[in-house]
């Protein structure tokens, strides 16, 4: 397919994704209707299983993914990690929680290989699958190589649902707050940088943020990959933003900050093109029960230290989900939940500095961070 043609169909099917997601008011997010809708067009060959790479936003989402996570990390400042201790907590005892419950219903879905494989798929993202496949495919388990793959494609079609309704629950409790006009604080001037103006432009912030970006990427190699790319490129933009040299919302703005939040976004549906009926007809038990045991698990254990540490029931389940798809998601669900609730701008803007700073964190304290750490050590025990 031609990538005109593909890239028109792309944003076809993401323009009935955004109009469904309106008129349901966020009951529906964008991003299951997305899902849903490429799944359906692949299995039925509606869709050529290369679209996404036809279209070249596949190969764009790809290499811009790192200046997103940079410009997260110029939304968040130092205070907001420490004053957020509480989500990270809370995230990686969901984490723990997930990963646990599955090693001991291991008999559930078959092996603990099996169980390992499923906790790389719930709890985490690529480098989590990659870690499990590798270790599985050593030993010629390919089914077992396959389930986190499966699980990864899936996340999102049970994570996104579940999420939307929790976080509009929690979006109508702080709406009902008493206290509820103080929950935001003053936010410093997003145009304070020591950078030139002719560093300010389109071409001149993505060139800023590029070399950010390859900084961060020597300095994982520096590491052999034991810290993620990813991980630091968040932590430079903390770090750059707070000495002044990054501004706030760095890519809010500028011309191309719409593309590439969409092209990210094709990343996330990459993984069903790839799924066969005849794979999701053999693990499609391994495939439920991993989602049932892995999820109850998970929010259980937010649920628990969620109490424990104050926070709602709501929010604490919410961020255990984030497991099941991390950014950009954790940043769509928290908009569409205060857009849903928000009766004006101003409370729309509220509900959202409340919600998304716990959700953004969450998502990377449990996919990027967590994961990659529990299931890197327990993919030893697949034999």
């Amino acid at each position: 397919m031609s990538s005109l043609l593909s890239i028109t169909i792309i944003m076809l099917i993401w323009t009935v994704s955004d109009f469904v997601s309106k008129k349901t008011k966020s009951l529906v997010s964008s991003l299951l209707v997305a899902s849903l809708i490429f799944l359906v067009g692949f299995k039925s060959e509606l869709l050529p299983p290369t679209i996404l790479q036809d279209s070249s936003l596949l190969a764009l989402g790809t290499t811009i993914l790192g200046f997103i996570i940079i410009h997260i990390g110029t939304m968040i400042r130092l205070a907001e990690f420490k004053r957020h201790w509480r989500t990270v907590v809370i995230g990686v005892s969901a984490t723990l929680g997930i990963v646990g419950a599955l090693v001991l219903g291991a008999p559930l879905l078959g092996s603990l290989n099996y169980s390992i494989a499923a906790a790389a798929g719930v709890t985490g993202g690529t480098i989590s699958v990659i870690l499990a496949q590798d270790a599985a495919l050593k030993f010629g388990l390919t089914s077992v190589a396959v389930l986190p793959v499966l699980i990864t494609a899936f996340q999102g079609i049970i994570g996104f649902p579940l999420t939307s309704l929790i976080l509009k629950r929690e979006a109508q409790r702080i709406k009902r707050e008493d206290d509820y006009h103080a929950i935001i604080e003053t936010s410093d001037d997003n145009t304070k940088t020591i950078l030139p103006e002719s560093l300010q432009t389109t071409a001149g912030t993505l060139f800023i943020v590029g070399c950010v970006m390859l900084v961060a990427t020597a300095l994982s190699q520096l590491t052999n990959g034991v810290i993620n790319e990813f991980v630091i490129a968040l932590v430079l933009g903390v770090l750059l933003c707070e000495l002044g040299i990054l501004k706030r919302n760095i890519l809010e703005g500028i011309d191309a900050y719409g593309l590439m939040m969409l092209s990210i976004m094709i990343i996330i549906f990459g993984p069903l093109g790839t799924i066969s009926v005849h794979d999701l007809m053999d693990l499609a038990l391994p495939l439920v029960l991993s989602f049932v045991i892995g999820v109850s698990g998970g929010s259980l254990a937010a649920l628990f230290v969620g109490k424990l540490l104050g926070y709602s029931a709501s929010i604490s389940i919410a961020i255990g989900l984030t497991s099941l798809f991390g950014f950009p998601g954790t940043m769509i669900l928290s908009q569409e939940a205060a857009r849903s609730v928000g009766a004006n701008d101003l409370e729309i803007e509220k509900i959202q500095a409340e919600i998304m700073p716990k959700m953004i964190i969450a998502g990377f304290s449990t996919v990027t961070i967590t994961s990659v750490l529990v299931v890197g050590l327990l993919v030893s025990f697949i034999h």
